[in-house]
């Protein structure tokens, strides 16, 4: 077994391979009995997978996830620890993702956080030019990403102190930053659907499953609880004590009741996993005819809690005028991010403010709370136009141009990075040949109007 290397000892930069990582090499046998597995997980607690030979040429890969999900089924571990590695293998068949080891880590992870998300926890198979393999463990992945990440930043705040740092050179960085930015939103993304949606999705739906079940047994009880009665009006005094003691008619009418509060919550719980689920599309890396509203309004149910303002005691209200739109040619993934920053933005913008005065754009009779609106309509034939508008503060004209430059930002030091809307402005114009452009005032709200084209 390889020592592990420490990744902080690790000099990473964006063209670092993902063989320069530290490796687990751990191998056994096929004809090895099953128990042998165990042990070796057992003896190492960080160890994310054992390769898999026979006659000491490759063959597959078993994770400690899949191996300790499969060995918690009733028998399993009793019914394969005595048996070849190699019976538990063919049964399983678990897919393995191999990548070679003179990819780079930045393409690496976008490709591991592409698999679905059942395997994005999975560790990942790195093949050296020799022929050699080797595991690196997909946190570990992660915790590389972030440091290249923190370099390409920290390069970058250097290059713009220093004034005899060429234009280009610059722009190439920020590019750089640009993208691992995006990755980074999307790799967060990734964890929140493969941690939440999957993860929740499976006990949530044992649960309501059985809640039908339970409210039809307790009505049976009832209805034979009710015969007893009927036919044994008179019981024991022990019987009669123990109805007192338990207030068995006002048990009867609240358990219903319990039961029913408990299904709408579950209901809830499966809302905000679909929500998840359409807002992430980490299984939509190309372009693909979607619903527009279905992307608006999984980015509302994921912004749920901020709609509440602590800091002044009200609640954002959301005035929704949805168009007939027809099915959008887009990236849904990335559209949905754009949703996601303009809304955020709003939000602040009316955290900030003290409910100003909205200018006659809204077609809405009061604005005396805070609101942010939400239109969609077709602009011509082939376009179409979403609008995303508050009461909030508003912005200068000054700021207003440049609230799509790279890095800047009027937000205080850790609440932003400036990098959302420009962002947003190259998802729209770049990717989606579309337009994106601002109307504010101070005192008189913003509006956002994304404009794209429906193929």
């Amino acid at each position: 077994m390889r020592v592990m290397q420490k990744l902080d000892e690790l000099n990473l930069g964006l063209e670092s391979t993902i063989q320069k990582l530290p490796l687990w090499d751990v191998y056994i046998e096929l004809d090895r009995p099953g128990g042998d597995l165990f042990k070796l997980f057992e003896m190492e607690p960080l160890l994310p997978g054992i390769i898999l030979t026979k006659n000491q040429d490759y063959v597959g890969m078993i994770s400690r996830r899949r191996f300790f999900q499969e060995m918690s089924r009733p028998y399993s571990l009793g019914l394969f620890s005595s048996r070849p590695v190699e019976i538990f293998y063919n049964l399983i068949k678990p897919e393995v993702f191999v990548l070679p080891g003179d990819a780079l880590i930045v393409e690496a992870t976008q490709m591991a956080l592409q698999r679905s998300p059942e395997l994005v926890y999975e560790p990942i198979l790195v093949k050296n030019d020799s022929g050699n393999y080797g595991l690196v463990d997909f946190y570990q992945l992660l915790l590389a990403y972030s440091q290249i990440y923190v370099l390409t930043l920290t390069h970058l705040q250097q290059a713009q102190k220093e004034s005899q740092v060429a234009k280009t050179g610059l722009l190439d960085l920020q590019k750089n930053y640009t993208r691992l930015v995006q990755n980074e939103k999307l790799a967060s993304l990734g964890q929140l659907v493969a941690g939440v949606a999957h993860e929740i999705n499976n006990p949530v739906n044992f649960i309501a499953g059985n809640l039908d079940h339970a409210s039809c047994y307790f009505q049976d009880l009832l209805f034979l609880l009710s015969l007893y009665r009927q036919h044994y009006p008179e019981p024991i005094a022990e019987i009669q004590t123990a109805i007192a003691q338990i207030e068995l008619d006002f048990l009867t009418t609240d358990l219903p009741k319990i039961l029913a509060s408990m299904k709408v919550g579950v209901e809830r719980i499966r809302e905000i996993v679909c929500s998840l689920r359409n807002f992430s599309r980490l299984d939509e890396a190309e372009k693909k005819a979607v619903d527009i509203h279905e992307g608006i309004d999984s980015t509302l149910v994921i912004l749920q809690s901020r709609l509440q303002l602590h800091s002044k005691g009200e609640t954002i209200k959301i005035i929704k005028k949805y168009g007939d739109l027809p099915l959008v040619e887009c990236y849904p993934r990335q559209l949905n991010q754009v949703f996601m920053n303009i809304l955020s933005n709003a939000i602040d913008a009316l955290e900030d403010s003290g409910n100003s005065r909205m200018m006659d754009r809204l077609p809405c009779s009061s604005y005396q709370s805070p609101t942010i609106f939400i239109r969609t309509e077709m602009s011509d034939p082939t376009y179409l136009a979403i609008t995303i508008a508050d009461n909030g503060i508003g912005m200068s004209e000054e700021v207003r141009k440049r609230i799509f430059d790279p890095f800047f930002t009027t937000k205080p030091v850790g609440k932003g990075t400036g990098m959302g809307l420009p962002i947003s402005y190259q998802i729209i114009v770049n990717q989606h040949n579309g337009q994106l452009y601002c109307t504010s005032a101070p005192g008189q709200g913003t509006e956002f109007v994304i404009k794209i084209p429906v193929v």
